[in-house]
């Protein structure tokens, strides 16, 4: 039996009130909030934090790490690679991209399932939008992943047990390489085109798997066209109540990581033999039914989606458009950093991705603040920097830098976590390195006020 063996799930600790983009922009905004991913994620640091999440706790090594964005950090280079190395996985594990849209998600899933051994399909987005618009408002930065195996791999929890791929070329949304947000055909058009796929694709994984609408309890559908997605789900004939949350109002749509939180949201609330599809619709539709296993009951996820959504601390309208670079302000009055050098670079990646030393790996100790100092001198794309010596509980001690966390809110004695994020981007090149964040686990808060 093959399926899903585990899953994790990142949403980054802050989150944009949306009632505070109208008054700013002049247009836009609406009720709830959006995930926002810091100034120091990319879809690479966020799909690490996710990846680390499922493999926590596990001896497991994928064989195929299968990553999907549609915001890369780079083109004309593998960004797998970076997360391949982060996770320090064998050099004979394979790496790749699947990139361009939501529907390169369940592509790199599909891969995943296609597989021998341990894979890791993984999906993350930052979601931009120009000041105002609806992209902006509805979207989420997030990341997902899947762990992906077979009976000797670990208990599969949810098994494949029918499928249906529908593809057809038509352009209702578009976005060209390096435009800040998207360019979208009137909405009926996509509505009249996703509709039909959806039912047809549905019809034919339901099939495969001998099921009927009325035996689904929990569907998922996913896709960046929300009209068509609430129509699909009236159409579907699955009741109402079995429809899963898209979390708009909490979250926002994450895009090519959507399919995998939706199904990680799902499979934390589901029971053993429960019938899940996950139903996505982009560029056509594809539909895949699960069917959970005993081992659902047991399964304890590294951070659930619903601790995660009660989490995090509010970003001000401002500050989120500094960090997406749409305001521009004074910058640092500090030499900019020079670009990073490839080839030390390449002298260390045990060190620089997988934060592994002589002493071991310290990526997944926890530690607590020795001493710490608040800079607002030196260059940050947000200042100040914080910077603090951590003592982890192995013994080991490392001057790092704080992330996730306001000046106010560091005190000595605050337990920390290890964070795989960007230091600065010079030439082209993204330098990534590890940070510390306050420790999220049960006990181990800030020992000063949230962040607020």
């Amino acid at each position: 039996m093959r399926g899903i063996i585990g899953w994790g799930v990142h949403l980054p600790h802050r989150r944009l009130d949306r009632s505070q983009i109208s008054p700013i922009a002049g247009t836009g905004g609406g009720k709830g909030r959006r995930t926002v991913a810091s100034y120091d994620e990319d879809a690479t640091t966020m799909a690490v934090a996710a990846a680390r999440a499922a493999l926590r706790g596990r001896s497991v090594s994928p064989a195929a790490v299968w990553f999907s964005t549609t915001t890369p950090a780079y083109l004309d280079k593998t960004n797998a690679t970076a997360i391949h190395a982060a996770l320090r996985m064998n050099r004979t594990a394979a790496a790749y991209d699947a990139l361009g849209s939501v529907r390169s998600a369940v592509g790199a899933l599909r891969a995943a399932m296609a597989g021998a051994g341990v894979a890791l399909a993984v999906a993350s987005d930052v979601r931009i939008g120009r000041p105002g618009s609806a992209d902006e408002a509805a979207g989420g930065d997030a990341g997902a992943a899947a762990l992906v195996g077979d009976d000797g791999d670990g208990p599969v929890v949810a098994q494949l047990v029918g499928s249906a791929s529908l593809s057809e070329e038509f352009t209702d949304r578009w976005r060209v390489p390096g435009d800040v947000g998207a360019k979208v055909w009137e909405e009926r058009f996509g509505e009249t085109k996703y509709v039909p796929l959806a039912t047809e694709a549905l019809k034919a994984a339901l099939g495969e798997a001998a099921l009927d609408a009325a035996g689904v309890d929990a569907l998922i559908i996913a896709g960046m066209h929300e009209r068509a997605c609430a129509a699909a789900a009236k159409a579907s004939g699955v009741a109402p109540e079995k429809i899963v949350d898209r979390l708009a109002a909490t979250v926002g749509n994450p895009g090519a990581a959507q399919p995998f939180l939706l199904l990680a949201r799902a499979l934390e609330q589901a029971t053993p033999d429960q019938t899940i599809v996950l139903l996505v619709l982009s560029d056509g539709a594809e539909a895949l039914v699960f069917r959970t296993t005993d081992a659902v009951s047991s399964y304890q996820p590294a951070a659930p989606v619903a601790s995660q959504i009660l989490a995090g601390a509010p970003i001000d309208y401002g500050r989120y458009l500094t960090w997406r670079g749409l305001l521009a302000v004074e910058p640092p009055r500090r030499p900019e950093p020079a670009r990073p050098s490839s080839s030390a670079a390449g002298r260390s990646t045990d060190w620089k991705y997988g934060l592994e030393g002589p002493a071991g790996v310290l990526a997944d100790q926890v530690g607590t603040v020795t001493t710490f100092t608040i800079d607002r001198l030196a260059y940050s794309p947000s200042p100040p920097v914080v910077f603090a010596v951590v003592d982890f509980d192995d013994g080991e001690r490392l001057p790092v830098e704080l992330t996730d966390v306001s000046a106010e809110e560091v005190a000595v004695g605050m337990r920390v976590e290890m964070t795989f994020r960007r230091l600065f981007t010079a030439d082209g090149i993204v330098n990534y390195f590890w940070k510390a964040r306050p420790s999220r686990a049960a006990g181990d808060g800030p020992s000063r006020k949230d962040a607020a």
